[in-house]
């Protein structure tokens, strides 16, 4: 069994980051759902702006708002207007084939890549 990539979105904008709240990612659920993400699944999160990496868990944000939200301490790493890339895995005996977008400055889906 190995750790292989299962998805990704590329230069998403993070668009809010809430210290305030518990934790997690909030992520527009179309999005979401275009590369198999379901709400609660841990997700690695890196920075192109600060170069942070961190781990969380993922939350479903409004259909087509193009909302992606740090949440609670991963907002004092990764802040509004960063670029990002969003990064899911999943154990699996054989190779898959992982499901990765590219979205545009408001994070609609643009392509798969």
């Amino acid at each position: 069994m190995r750790e292989v990539l299962q998805s990704k979105i590329h230069k998403a904008n993070v668009t809010e980051a809430n210290v305030n709240y518990v934790g997690s990612i909030t992520i527009d659920e179309a999005l979401m759902e275009k590369i198999d993400l379901w709400e609660g699944q841990k997700v690695l999160v890196v920075s192109n702006t600060s170069g942070a990496r961190l781990e969380t868990y993922t939350l479903k944000g409004q259909r087509g708002s193009g909302v992606i939200c740090m949440n609670g301490a991963a907002a004092h790493l990764i802040k509004k207007g960063e670029e990002i890339i969003i990064i899911s895995f999943a154990f699996s005996p054989v190779p898959i084939e992982p499901k990765c977008i590219l979205v545009n400055k408001e994070n609609q889906f643009v392509k798969y890549l």
